[in-house]
């Protein structure tokens, strides 16, 4: 589904990533660890080609990034959902029209409410629908930036530090939306500094972990 092969990324001058290979099987579940800086942010920017490789290869089913063009990129981009650690919202529009936005952007102008209500109430924002969201707690943005990413029903879903602002219990739930979504046959890859959110998933979900550092992907085995 998204393949790094031998990838190397370099900004400012120095080489921030270096002989990074990765194969994400569909259904896998991935954590991704490293110290601040690391770099968990750009390598997830590159599996969804945010970003683009300095040195070796990165295939987004089966294509090469380099070899799409803009049109064809933005079209496969849909098939990986993605949570920013700060997730942007319109503040101008009602909690349920910003989690519709990639429909309205991608031309589904005339989407099922009905599937779109089931979604907001899965992630536990029905009386939230309407609020706006400056409104909005920092747990409820995390739970309707899920449900904006999953709204295209996305074959991936990379996640950033998506229980970095949130207390202890909005960790749990939020970890369990992404499990649920797993068992589903999503592929998901969360980065995360917060170790005790691993662990808690142990019991939950067979994950592999991965870590970055000194610009190297490392494995710590299969199992958490």
């Amino acid at each position: 589904m998204i393949e790094l092969d031998n990838m190397a990324y370099s900004y400012g001058g120095g080489e921030l990533l270096s002989g990074v290979s990765l194969h994400l099987q569909p259904g896998a579940f991935h954590f991704l660890t490293g110290p601040s800086g690391a770099g968990k942010t750009t390598f997830l920017r590159l599996c969804y080609g945010d970003l683009t490789a300095t040195a070796g290869a990165v295939r987004l089913f089966g294509q090469d990034v380099r070899d799409l063009s803009r049109d064809d990129l933005a079209v496969m981009r849909r098939r990986i959902g993605v949570v920013h650690q700060d997730c942007q919202f319109l503040d101008h529009l009602p909690l349920h029209e910003n989690i519709a936005l990639p429909l309205t952007v991608s031309g589904q102008a005339s989407f099922d409410d009905s599937n779109l209500r089931e979604l907001i109430q899965w992630v536990g924002l029905s009386h939230r629908a309407r609020a706006l969201p400056p409104e909005l707690s920092g747990g409820e943005r995390q739970r309707a930036a899920l449900a904006r990413a999953i709204i295209m029903s996305p074959d991936v879903i990379l996640a950033d530090e998506p229980t970095g602002n949130v207390d202890w219990e909005m960790s749990q739930r939020l970890l369990t939306l992404l499990i649920e979504l797993n068992r589903l046959g999503k592929t998901v890859l969360i980065a995360t500094h917060d170790l005790a959110l691993i662990r808690a998933a142990k019991s939950q979900v067979q994950a592999r972990v991965l870590r970055i550092a000194n610009r190297k992907l490392q494995f710590a085995g299969a199992d958490l």
